[in-house]
């Protein structure tokens, strides 16, 4: 468990709506209102399909309360995105990682895990271990 500060997510999508949809849709099946910093980074500046760098990094310094962020990502370009930034080493807040997950189910499981109280590495492996959710 972390040592009461809280992980951040950011949610990375070609769209400014998906993120701020996934975000709001996560926050509210946590119950995690305003617990869990969340921010929506989809996108471009002028508001067009497609991710954009200032974005990610603008939303990652807004979500991080000093226990790491956990950055998720809908599609190639996007991901591409986040580790250009991770790259740079300096773009984004210490401790912020990539979480290979499903951009939905990942996000709900993030955000849960973190208002839990878990740790970076514990948001991130719920996240991941989203992918072995079934439907049928």
């Amino acid at each position: 468990m972390s040592d009461g500060k809280t992980v951040g997510i950011v949610l990375v999508s070609h769209s400014a709506t998906v993120a701020a949809s996934v975000a709001e849709l996560a926050k509210g099946l946590a119950g995690a209102g305003t617990a869990v910093p969340v921010a929506p980074a989809g996108g471009t500046e002028s508001g067009g399909l497609g991710t954009s760098a200032e974005l990610v990094s603008a939303a990652a310094a807004s979500v991080d309360r000093g226990a790491g962020v956990a950055v998720l990502a809908d599609l190639g370009s996007a991901v591409l995105t986040v580790k250009a930034l991770l790259a740079e080493g300096d773009e984004l807040p210490e401790h912020t990682r990539l979480v290979d997950a499903p951009f939905v189910e990942g996000a709900v499981a993030a955000v849960v895990t973190a208002a839990a109280g878990a740790d970076l590495a514990a948001v991130e492996a719920a996240a991941s271990e989203a992918y072995t959710y079934r439907k049928t």
